[in-house]
């Protein structure tokens, strides 16, 4: 099986096997379109679970051997309007009770009533208040940071890249990953943290990552695209996006295996909250960055060259010598890009690319 993927690998980077992703780039901006509906649509219907570090409230944590969540959501049902109070697990000796804000005499009867319905001293009832002043004022630094990281993003792929074009797609794939995993949030109900935004942060620069990787190899591929007659920008774009699919799927992989441990063992198994709460980010994170640096970064970016005045008519001169034929390139029914004319069986691979001139 090892010895299969290595020789599927090689395949595709020396481009004798190619998978036509951005000529069906219609097709993943349908499927990424329908994605984005839905988790918008989840936000507007569900909401975010906002923790109380961003909207104020008030914590109570009971160290007690009871599992036993009802006694205190009766508690915090007494005390709280109706719907405000959640009581959850927090490992296997801990439970969670949050409210809205209540004033510090509510706050000790809650701590009492607590002790008493769980059989505890009320040192064993730890007790955290957050205004909803403070708790608006960090939700809107995390907002800001969000912002000034999209912005510096923008402005340094710009400059390395030279191209404005790449830059737009890689942002859209962040915004598209950052939506999702927001979305997935609110359909679960899982409370976002500060440290859920750390997640989000960390999946919005992995996502980054990958994607710069496989524009560095379009770009390599198309530097010099309109000197030849033979390739479309598409085309040589669409090898680079093969070349580097081997190593975005095994970096995903690799990186995913930890995440999953995390995830699945340390927070549904051990019940550890701040560990599900920056793992169910960085999971669903990884899982969908690696399939926008693939399925929307790549085809965005060439939908965008595209619409060049300059690759546009590179395009249609190579089509027209196709459709004349006077080129030795052929495009099968499935998509794949043969140099057949030349040398038959021959695919389009490094050897196809255009070379670059050697320096004097």
């Amino acid at each position: 099986m090892a010895r299969n993927l290595n020789e599927w690998g090689n395949a595709l980077h020396s481009g004798e096997k190619i998978y036509p992703i951005v000529r069906q780039r219609k097709r993943w901006f349908a499927i990424s379109g329908g994605l984005m509906a839905l988790s918008i649509a989840a936000l507007l219907i569900f909401k975010i679970n906002l923790g109380i570090e961003f909207v104020g409230g008030t914590q109570f944590i009971v160290t007690s051997p009871s599992q036993d969540v009802s006694i205190a959501q009766e508690i915090g049902d007494q005390y709280a309007p109706a719907d405000d109070a959640l009581a959850t697990t927090l490992g296997t000796d801990r439970i969670k009770l949050s409210m809205g804000t209540v004033d510090i005499d509510t706050a000790r009867q809650i701590t009492t009533a607590l002790a008493d319905g769980y059989g505890v001293a009320e040192t064993d009832v730890a007790s955290t208040q957050i205004g909803p002043t403070w708790g608006a004022e960090v939700g809107k630094k995390a907002v800001q940071g969000l912002i000034v990281f999209l912005l510096l993003v923008s402005v340094v792929m710009t400059l390395y890249f030279r191209a404005w074009r790449m830059a737009a797609a890689g942002i859209v794939a962040l915004v598209h990953d950052l939506l999702f995993t927001v979305g997935i949030y609110a359909l679960v109900g899982f409370e976002v943290t500060p440290a859920s935004v750390i997640g989000f942060l960390t999946i919005l620069g992995y996502s980054l990552y990958d994607t710069v990787v496989v524009f560095d190899k379009v770009r390599e591929n198309t530097a010099e695209v309109t000197s030849q007659s033979r390739f479309t920008y598409a085309e040589l774009a669409n090898l680079a996006l093969n070349q580097t699919l081997v190593r975005s799927i095994n970096t995903s992989i690799v990186a995913l295996l930890p995440v999953a441990s995390i995830l699945f063992i340390g927070s549904f198994i051990l019940g550890a909250g701040t560990l599900k709460d920056i793992s169910l980010a960085l999971f669903i994170g990884m899982a969908v960055g690696t399939y926008s640096s693939i399925f929307v970064a790549t085809p965005i970016e060439v939908e965008l060259r595209s619409r060049e005045e300059r690759i546009a008519k590179h395009t249609a001169k190579v089509l027209a010598l196709r459709e004349a034929g006077e080129s030795p390139v052929t495009v099968g029914v499935d998509g794949e890009v043969r140099v057949g004319a030349l040398n038959p069986g021959e695919h389009l691979g490094t050897g196809a690319q255009p070379k670059r001139k050697g320096r004097k």
